[in-house]
């Protein structure tokens, strides 16, 4: 068998060892169920593990990830995660981590063609057009795609509060916040970017849905 593949199994099985061995009942309680207060919305990279950077243990983090941490409305997989996440788990923070570095950022800012994921693509390029001035001002190519990154952050942090499923639950009492994270690849540190409460000033008024 290969040897890349089975060091999988052989680490899945020190994993149990070393849990069972701190807490004899680890497994045992785990398996009865979740209760995460956190919802991560994160880049596909491997380089960003979501409850490694965190230092959050398991069950602690409902995770999404995505290419580019993208909150598309029409993506029927973050937009049923987010609600489970939300109206199930009732989770309080929703965090959208992007990191500097991102080859999906990267390959937003080019003109070449990748396949399938140009259309994923176009939801970060429709970002770069947004603040094109801002960003054409940029002389430096890496700079000027960390900035892409941070404001590929905010925009999804928008992007959630503008869906029904966020404002419905604030308007029923559910105070579920919403941060904009960016992770350094080349320091291990998360830069706060930006948060959103329960405040319908943060949403632009068309976003605005009105309750019974």
């Amino acid at each position: 068998m290969d040897a890349a593949y089975q060091k999988l199994i052989i680490g899945n099985k020190k994993f149990a060892m070393e849990k069972k061995f701190d807490d004899p009942e680890y497994f045992k309680k785990l398996s009865l169920g979740q209760k995460p207060d956190y919802l991560w919305i994160g880049c596909s990279d491997s380089r960003v593990p979501a409850n490694e950077v965190t230092r959050t243990e398991s069950g602690e983090m409902f995770v999404h990830r995505n290419i580019a941490n993208v909150v598309v409305h029409t993506d029927l997989n973050v937009m049923s995660v987010l609600e489970y996440a939300v109206n199930v788990l009732g989770v309080k923070h929703i965090i959208v981590c992007g990191h500097y570095g991102c080859g999906g950022v990267r390959a937003a800012m080019s003109h070449k063609t990748f396949g399938l994921v140009d259309k994923w693509l176009r939801n970060i390029k429709d970002v770069y057009h947004k603040h094109h001035l801002e960003l054409d001002a940029i002389e430096s190519e890496d700079k000027r795609a960390d900035r892409l990154t941070e404001l590929n952050v905010i925009e999804q942090v928008q992007n959630l509060a503008q869906t029904k499923i966020i404002q419905r639950a604030w308007h029923n009492g559910n105070h579920v916040a919403i941060h904009g994270w960016v992770y350094g690849l080349n320091s291990g540190l998360i830069t706060e970017l930006k948060a959103v409460y329960d405040d319908r000033n943060d949403i632009e008024p068309i976003y605005r849905y009105e309750f019974d």
